[in-house]
């Protein structure tokens, strides 16, 4: 079975996708031939756009997935071959009413109805889907995120004086603003990954926070952030999924996450939840874990267990089951494949 993989052009090292389906590869059997295809241009604009989607569709395969970001992709290919993964609808958080009813036809309902099925990260996001999008629900595969097999165990006395609080994300779902209020009074060290704006660093200095920022670092770096942290903070009002928890984790770090979205569905009984939009509740939070050993050695614990769900080699049969399926029902009734 010949699977093209339909990746985007990444954009200023965000290669997040890219190295997801790169570790699901690894995983497969020697049946599936995996053809990676990169969209030529950055998904911006009319033509760019337009090359973009007439190059996908000279591609020849048994089964087409899209791996996410470049949705349109599906508007030429043969929709009974065509898998297509949606991480997020965060996309159509636009202020613009236009622009949201555009982004919602172009890059959901259009794309939904060119893919024989869809698969997403988290149960939220395909209750998110189904609400924007109304389509059949029985087409919606849940497949999670994995885990980079980078992200290993790693020992670290934890430092209850002043520990070092990982931050990755600097977006408004993110939440930095009400985690910065939140560590008021608490002696941390906040090592933040992300483009820090005006109001962060006015926060920053009015809370007295100590802090270090870093952007555009390789996986290697963030592995080593969170091997070098105490604990981890993804108190984010919005995500598709929420890598960092099982990141997190993987790695042995206990994490405070919402109790809101994919968050607990990824977490289980793996992380401290509180309410995003109370930062007394994620004060509270990150307090408890600082200052009771017991509920932090729990929340590891619970962690290197709760990551087994999320290893590529689970992933990996999740999606050959759907790429079966779907190879399967691409076939004449006497097994001969379609010819494009």
């Amino acid at each position: 079975m010949r699977v093209v993989f339909f990746h985007r052009q990444p954009i200023a090292h965000d290669f997040s996708i890219e190295i997801l389906f790169e570790e699901i590869r690894k995983c497969f059997s020697a049946e599936i031939e995996c053809v990676v295809a990169t969209s030529r241009y950055p998904s911006r604009g009319v033509f760019p756009r337009l090359y973009n989607i007439i190059e996908a569709a000279c591609k020849k395969g048994d089964v087409y997935h899209i791996t996410g970001d470049v949705h349109y992709l599906t508007y030429l290919l043969r929709k009974k071959k065509t898998l297509l993964t949606i991480h997020d609808c965060g996309f159509l958080e636009r202020p613009s009413r236009l622009k949201r009813y555009l982004y919602n036809w172009l890059w959901l309902i259009i794309p939904v109805k060119r893919a024989s099925l869809i698969s997403v990260v988290s149960q939220a996001t395909k209750n998110e889907l189904i609400k924007y999008v109304k389509c059949d629900p029985e087409k919606i595969y849940v497949i999670h995120d994995c885990v980079s097999s980078r992200f290993v165990p790693k020992e670290k006395m934890f430092n209850d004086r002043k520990p070092r609080i990982l931050q990755v994300g600097t977006r408004k779902n993110k939440n930095l603003l009400r985690v910065i209020e939140s560590l008021d009074g608490i002696p941390c060290h906040l090592d933040i990954v992300g483009h820090l704006t005006a109001e962060h660093q006015a926060a920053l200095e009015k809370f007295h926070i100590e802090y270090s920022n870093s952007r555009n670092i390789s996986t290697e770096a963030i592995v080593s952030k969170y091997q070098n942290c105490d604990l981890v903070t993804l108190v984010s009002t919005y995500e598709g999924f929420g890598m960092p928890i099982i990141e997190a984790n993987a790695v042995g770090r206990p994490v405070i996450t919402s109790n809101m979205g994919p968050m607990p569905e990824v977490a289980g009984d793996a992380a401290c939840l509180v309410d995003p939009f109370d930062v007394s509740s994620i004060r509270a939070g990150i307090r408890s874990i600082i200052s009771d050993q017991k509920y932090r050695e729990q929340l590891v614990n619970n962690g290197y267990q709760n990551v087994l769900r999320f290893r590529p080699e689970s992933i990996a049969r999740a999606y050959v089951e759907v790429y079966t399926k779907i190879f399967m029902d691409s076939a004449e009734p006497d097994g001969r494949m379609l010819i494009d």
